[in-house]
């Protein structure tokens, strides 16, 4: 696995990042249908959690849950990658009075790891769907 830079200025260098559930995701985009639906606007909102990890962390989050150590190689800075992307939630808190069901980066990497074996599995037992 790739680390593009840890020469950032975040507590480990590596860059931060705001990861959210798919599900919760999900859940945004059904709340904010609904909210079109019943007359509301059209306008912008930013889906995750307020707050952010880096990349060296979540790596940590997957070995640890995982219990399956993986190299990791540090490569350059990829132009364009900005140190700190943390979505600013207040609006669609708000707007659509979301709130995240999955806010915990472990459950997070429970969660896509659970769903990545049972993809798995159903590959090799050659079944294309669930």
């Amino acid at each position: 696995m790739d680390v593009f830079g840890i020469d950032y200025s975040t507590p480990d260098g590596s860059c931060i990042r705001d990861f959210i559930h798919v599900s919760d995701l999900a859940q945004a985009h059904l709340a904010a249908l609904s909210y079109l639906r019943k007359g509301g606007q059209s306008t912008v909102l930013n889906c995750g959690y307020g707050r952010g990890y880096s990349v060296l962390e979540i790596i940590e989050t997957v070995q640890r849950i995982s219990r399956c150590k993986f190299a990791v190689k540090v490569a350059n800075r990829r132009l364009g990658d900005i140190m700190t992307l943390i979505a600013d939630t207040s609006r669609i808190r708000t707007v659509l009075d979301w709130t995240p069901r999955y806010d915990n980066i472990d459950i997070i990497t429970e969660h896509a790891l659970a769903w990545e074996i049972k993809s798995l599995n159903r590959f090799k037992s050659g079944r294309t769907t669930s």
